[in-house]
This record gives C-alpha cells, sequence and structure tokens, in this order.
C-alpha cells in the first residue's frame, strides 16, 4: 500500500494565519473550481466530530453531495455538548470538557473561520499558568513566544530551573527535539517511552511534571506509555518549532452554540444532508465502483467514503466490513489501542471562587487531578448562571485513570483536590455535578506509529481522518483531526478533478540552521 501523496509546500508572503512568519502553505491542489450539479459525486462522512466536519464542509464547499453520518444526538465527537437540567431547574449544556484553541491550529481555525470570519466566538484567555503540589508555579504569560527566545525565556523565568539542574543535563541527548521533522522524528524516537527520553535527558523531575508531564497527559496518556516521537513533536508544535507561543483562546459559549450548529446550518445551505442519531452499520464495495453505505434507515450507493472514527470505532466497523482495504491494512487497525479513562467533573457551586483564580489551571502532584477550570470566569452560559445564583462553575480534568481506581473513587479524589488546591470551594455546596467517564481516545503508544491509518487507504475512493491518523505534516491533537478532514476531502477532490483547499502548518523543521545541523550530528 502507498501512503499519502505528500502536498507540495511552499513559503510566500501572503496572508499568514497567525504571527508566525515562517508558517508554511500547502497550496491547493488544482481542478475545477465546482462539481457539475448533474453528475457531482456522492460522499458519505462517518462521524460529525472535527475530522468528519472538516471533510464535510470541504467536499460540499465544491459542490460534491455530502452525507453526514453520526450515531450520537449531538455533532462535534469529543467536543460535543447537549443539554441538561440542573437541581435548581435551569437547563444547562454539558460536554466533555475543556479544550485549548491554540493559536497554531491553523487548518482548525481556517474551519471555524467559515461561520466566525474573525474568531469572535473564541475568547483569549490571558495566561496558562502550572502549578505542582509542592507549591511550585510556572506561566508562559511573559515567556518570549519566538524559538529560541521561547526556551531560553521559560528557563529563565521558571521556579522549576536551577543552575545545577542545568549542569546536571544531557544537552546533546536533548538534541532531537531542536529540529522534528516528519516522518523522521518518528523513526528516530517511536520506539522509545516520553518518560525515558527525558530520563536520558536528565532533565530536572521539578521541571518535568510541570512542562512535560502536564503536556504529555493532555494526549491522554501516562508518560511511560507515550512515544517520545510524539512528545518532541508536540514541543516542535507548541513550543521549540512555533513563534505562536503556548497561549491559547476557548470558545466564550459552550460547543453547539460557538461550535457546531453554525457550521451544520452552513453544511445545510450547501446541500449536504446532516443526520444524527444515525450509525453506520457496514460500509461494502460495489461491484460497479462506489460503496453501499448501510444504516438503519436501509442501505445507499456513494462514490466516495471519509472514516471519521475514533480508534475503537474505526476497528470495529472495519471488522465487520471485510472487503474494505486489504488483510494487512486491516491487520494495522485492528492493532489501533485506546488510551486509558478520563473523567470531566463539572461542579455548580453555591458561591464563587476567589477573584484571582485564573481561567485554567494545569497541575501536577495533586494526585488524580491534571487540571481545573474556572468556567464561570470565560464561558457566556456558565459566567450567567453564576451572575444569578452568586455562585461559580468549576470543571476537574484527570486524564489516564488506571482502570483499577474507579469512577467514583476518582470523582471523590477530584473534589478533595480541589479543595486542596482552592481552599475557598470546600465551604461550598455543590448545587449539581455532572461528571463524563470516557475511555475513547487514541493511544499514541512507544512502538504503535507504523499502525497508525493513512488517509489513503487500499480502496480507492475510501479516506480516513481522524486525531490517530498519520498525516505526514507537523501537526497533533485537534489540529490533527482537522487536517486530516481537509486532507481526505483534498484526495476525493483530486479523483474527481476538483480543487482543493490551501492548508498550514508551523514549520516542517527546527527554525536555526545552527541547531538543525547539531541535532543531525546527534
Amino acid at each position: 500500500m502507498t501512503g499519502p501523496r505528500r502536498p507540495a509546500v511552499s513559503a510566500v508572503r501572503g496572508p499568514r494565519p497567525g504571527r508566525d512568519r515562517l508558517a508554511r502553505l500547502l497550496p491547493a491542489p488544482p481542478g475545477a473550481a465546482r462539481a457539475q450539479e448533474s453528475d457531482a459525486p456522492r460522499v458519505a462522512v462517518v462521524g460529525g466530530g472535527i475530522a468528519g466536519l472538516t471533510a464535510a464542509t470541504a467536499l460540499a464547499e465544491r459542490g460534491v453531495r455530502v452525507t453526514v453520518h453520526e450515531r450520537d444526538a449531538q455533532l462535534g465527537g469529543r467536543l460535543a455538548g447537549w443539554s441538561t437540567r440542573l437541581a435548581d431547574g435551569t437547563t444547562v449544556t454539558m460536554s466533555r470538557g475543556f479544550h485549548a484553541f491554540f493559536r497554531q491550529y491553523y487548518n482548525l481555525r481556517a474551519l471555524l473561520r467559515r461561520t466566525d470570519p474573525v474568531l469572535a466566538r473564541l475568547t483569549r484567555l490571558p495566561d496558562y499558568p502550572l502549578r505542582h503540589g509542592s507549591g511550585r508555579q510556572d506561566s508562559f504569560r511573559h515567556v518570549p513566544r519566538t524559538p529560541p527566545l521561547s526556551a531560553l525565556g521559560f528557563v529563565a523565568l521558571s521556579e522549576s530551573f536551577s543552575v545545577r539542574d542545568l549542569v546536571r543535563m544531557r544537552p546533546r541527548a536533548a538534541l532531537p527535539l531542536l529540529d522534528v521533522r516528519v516522518p523522521g522524528v518518528y523513526e528516530r524516537l517511536d520506539h522509545v517511552s516520553a518518560y525515558d527520553f527525558l530520563e536520558d535527558i536528565r532533565f530536572p523531575p521539578a521541571a518535568r511534571h510541570l512542562a512535560f508531564e502536564v503536556f504529555s497527559r493532555s494526549f491522554f496518556a501516562d508518560p511511560r506509555e507515550l512515544s517520545a516521537a510524539e512528545m518532541a513533536l508536540m514541543f516542535h508544535i507548541y513550543f521549540l518549532g512555533s513563534a505562536e507561543g503556548l497561549l491559547f483562546d476557548v470558545p466564550g459559549e459552550p460547543f453547539p452554540q460557538a461550535l457546531w450548529d453554525p457550521i451544520a446550518a452552513r453544511l445545510e445551505r450547501l446541500g449536504a444532508r446532516v443526520r444524527t442519531d444515525t450509525a453506520v452499520e457496514g460500509v461494502r464495495v460495489l461491484p460497479s465502483g462506489g460503496y453501499a453505505v448501510t444504516t438503519a434507515g436501509g442501505e445507499e450507493p456513494y462514490d466516495g467514503v471519509v472514516l471519521a472514527l475514533d480508534p475503537a470505532g474505526l476497528r470495529a466497523l472495519v471488522g465487520r466490513c471485510g472487503d474494505l482495504g486489504d488483510a494487512e491494512w486491516r491487520e494495522r487497525l485492528a492493532r489501533l489501542r485506546t488510551a486509558p479513562p478520563f473523567l470531566v467533573s463539572r461542579l455548580w457551586l453555591d458561591r464563587p471562587v476567589r477573584a484571582d483564580r485564573p481561567g485554567f489551571l494545569g497541575t501536577s502532584g495533586y494526585g488524580a487531578l491534571d487540571n481545573v477550570s474556572v468556567l464561570s470566569g470565560w464561558e457566556g452560559e456558565a459566567a450567567r448562571w453564576a451572575a444569578r445564583t452568586g455562585g461559580s462553575v468549576v470543571e476537574l480534568h484527570a486524564y489516564a485513570v488506571p482502570e483499577e481506581a474507579g469512577r467514583e473513587a476518582t470523582e471523590k479524589e477530584l473534589l478533595g483536590q480541589l479543595h486542596r488546591l482552592y481552599p475557598e470551594t470546600a465551604r461550598a455546596r455543590v448545587v449539581d455535578a455532572r461528571h463524563e467517564w470516557r475511555a475513547d481516545c487514541p493511544l499514541f503508544a512507544v512502538g504503535g506509529h507504523a499502525d497508525r491509518p493513512t488517509v489513503t487507504t487500499p480502496s480507492p475512493g475510501l479516506v480516513v481522518a481522524g486525531d490517530t491518523v498519520r498525516t505526514g505534516l507537523p501537526v497533533a491533537l485537534m489540529e490533527r483531526a482537522a487536517t486530516s478532514g481537509f486532507l481526505a476531502a483534498n484526495e476525493l477532490l483530486g479523483r474527481w478533478g476538483l480543487r482543493g483547499h490551501e492548508l498550514w502548518t508551523v514549520p516542517a523543521q527546527g527554525r536555526l540552521a545552527v541547531l538543525r545541523r547539531a541535532a543531525a550530528r546527534a
């Protein structure tokens, strides 16, 4: 099986999606501007998360007749939201929790700009503080954004570094971080865990807990299981390779209102069909070409299919459809792993938290607690509830929870750690609470990169999108989902002679030639 066609990359002087002058443009593949209505191809998009909605939007904009099939009642995938009624009678929106929209998420932001050109529905948080249980705290607010000043500034301002720590480090072992390229970084580091890589560097334990473990756990994985290649790529994207910095935005209203309802409305205006509560039961290859997609409502023919599913959903669907791809491809998908469970606890409290508490705080050394969000400080719906009741809305996350820990015990632990971290909350009454215990995120395990699917498959017209996918580009998390959605659409558009969509990424290599040469000699 051949991998995805690597898009041409170009450095341009035109409008850029952010402040980084080295951001890279992948020009739109050429073709006709729009399909003829009389013979427009039909595509089924299986999955209505970021990747699926991106692919659907990119296809529908070129006149392709798109049907989105989403098994849940809501769009958004892991960023979905739904209504729930609190004990005080208020109807609010619950979700699977906080997500940070970093400035490097060029392609995700391009999707959102379709309905929000100036991204007015996103709110900037002023800081990204990190706190350790020992009392140490770091912040990215005053750290320069352009490498290498970003790394030097973080070390200079951090409470977690000492001169003794810096002397003990092995800088030569850390050189691979200075010139991260895809797929080379996987060839070099995928066989090593993030934990072992940092041990080899002798990275200071205090700084590791704050600067590395907080980030690695955002991949829903323990550092001992996370591929060092994925961690190195993460640091290239967010810290060492990009000049966008580590500050981020958040939606000013719940996910459905801020993000997905406008996207769904636009898809329907473009002629797409958006079907929620519609699980795809099977996909089969038609003898005459194309595919038949089966749901509870029956079977429909399509010219192409986008599989935009989480790892478990992708494994299950392909496992039921023996004529998709080939045996080797199906075997690799069957080996995809899912990350350990995570817990989101959202609490509606009868009194406010202290006014100086940050909107978001990453934590380490507080047991299972990985971060705390004061939603009522920045989300409109939560703020309105707090203003009306005199209370506050707080959200707690625990990532990579051991199976043996148990849901109820973890919920209690998170509440206890909140009281330890923000003592004023110990006196608050919990008006109501919602807890989401999930286990459906991809695990980027040591040695697992080769098993992850590419956008293309052995079956012509069948493509894959999602944050599990190997894109050949320096992207991760939500940005990987959006980028893979555009790439999947471009692959299908190219089959039918239609123009694709341009993409942007952070720089494809280390920023400084002298550091790249040093890394090459390591």
